[in-house]
């Protein structure tokens, strides 16, 4: 029995819809949140990491250096060794560049109410579970920064909070070479330098959103863009816009899907101290339980709610490309969480608009399969790059082929029997079709 996909191209659009599917796991060895959370892996397995953080007293004394790893394969949380550092603190970031991770910045809270931010950067390897030596410092010490990682080989830490106001610095560095550099700096003002915002670099172009502006600690609401040049990754040109003035976020987690497909997870509607009472009236924060999607070929979005996000996340672990963890946080009321969910987010295709166009007929047989599936595309000009990928009933990627050609043949005989979602993605374009494997 065939099954046939159409994929509408030129002059046309294409409606998704959000999903999430929401897991509680095993909760972590202690409540905690503003930790620097992030994936790793031992011997292919995938890893959630949790470094240092705010304990479920929400006072200064309660923040520390303690940290945890997470198998997704036992379902089992384990401590490793705390941050080599002399202070707790919260507020910073981890990035995973090759098999190593980055801990870079946060802050220290005195018992006089004063604050230090970081100038520390943090090696840790997950094979051997232990720590490096420390990387050079940062030139000026940063929390609540923006950070991400570019082609797996510059971490850009942009903007941020320095000991007493927002910073405008793009600092860059570069594992491979223990060095620092300056990129270009964010614009000054009030849209552009932030702490607590979070982003993400997709093909080339830093996206970041939210945060609290120096001065009146009020949130922001703008989406900046950074391109950065390939040839001179320090040169980046910087331009912003607003989604939407009621959309806003402080804290939130940012992560990419389906290799194109940009989010914002949880934080909150109003910016807050450690402690999750705000700045502006002195009282309790909520977070704002919200998924953001941007389309960024056109700047529209989505989003929608779910109850179990939480607000002051510092990272989430994105495991592949549809699975991700968030570990800890703040939930309603306030209270530090101890929960560990398991995200399968991403969108789906329900339907295509068509004007002046054509649909392009992918054939796609025999379902129910039992060793091999094959594609067929009638189209050659849009047949020469495109991606299949094959998703289990729990959302987690279990096959991708890059292909470039009009058919091909593709093997599944080692899986299961079950029900499994097809995904082919051409020219930013995704269709999707389940099939049975027996």
């Amino acid at each position: 029995m065939n099954f046939r996909l159409f994929l509408t191209i030129a002059f046309s659009y294409l409606v998704f819809t959000l999903s999430a599917q929401i897991t509680e796991m095993s909760p972590t060895p202690e409540r905690v949140t503003n930790n620097a959370v992030v994936e790793g892996y031992v011997n292919g397995v995938p890893y959630v990491y949790s470094f240092a953080g705010l304990d479920s007293t929400k006072l200064y004394s309660g923040i520390h250096l303690r940290s945890f790893r997470y198998s997704t394969q036992t379902d089992q949380w384990e401590s490793i060794p705390p941050l080599p550092d002399a202070l707790g603190k919260i507020a910073a970031s981890a990035s995973r560049v090759g098999d190593l991770i980055y801990i870079i910045g946060g802050y220290h809270v005195f018992s006089n109410g004063n604050e230090t931010s970081s100038d520390k950067v943090h090696i840790y390897d997950p094979q051997t579970n232990s720590y490096l030596p420390d990387g050079t410092a940062i030139p000026v010490p940063i929390d609540d920064q923006v950070q991400a990682v570019w082609r797996d080989s510059l971490i850009y830490v942009v903007t941020g909070w320095s000991n007493s106001q927002n910073v405008t610095n793009v600092q860059i560095y570069n594992p491979s070479t223990d060095q620092w550099s300056q990129g270009t700096p964010v614009p000054n003002g009030s849209t552009y330098p932030a702490f607590g915002a979070a982003g993400l670099i997709f093909n080339d172009t830093i996206y970041y959103f939210g945060g609290a502006r120096n001065g009146d600690f009020a949130i922001q609401k703008h989406m900046r863009k950074g391109i950065i040049n390939p040839d001179n990754p320090t040169e980046i040109e910087w331009s912003s816009f607003i989604l939407d003035s009621s959309i806003k976020a402080y804290r939130p987690g940012a992560f990419i899907q389906f290799q194109d497909h940009l989010f914002w997870i949880g934080g909150s509607d109003n910016t807050y101290n450690y402690n999750g009472i705000a700045y502006n009236n002195g009282q309790g924060v909520e977070p704002n339980h919200r998924l953001l999607y941007l389309h960024h070929s056109n700047n529209t979005y989505q989003t929608h709610e779910y109850p179990e996000i939480p607000m002051d996340l510092r990272g989430v672990a994105f495991v592949n490309d549809t699975i991700l963890y968030i570990a800890g946080g703040m939930e309603s009321g306030q209270i530090v969480s101890n929960k560990t969910l398991k995200l399968g987010s991403f969108p789906l295709l329900v339907k295509t608009f068509e004007t002046a166009s054509k649909n392009v007929k992918i054939d796609v047989f025999p379902n129910p399969v039992n060793q091999k599936m094959y594609i067929k595309i009638d189209d050659l000009e849009i047949c020469k790059d495109w991606v299949l990928k094959i998703f289990d009933s729990k959302g987690s990627k279990i096959k991708e082929s890059k292909l470039q050609s009009c058919q091909a043949v593709i093997s599944i005989g080692e899986l299961p029997n079950g029900v499994y979602q097809l995904a082919i993605l051409i020219n930013g374009k995704i269709i999707s079709k389940q099939f049975v494997k027996n």
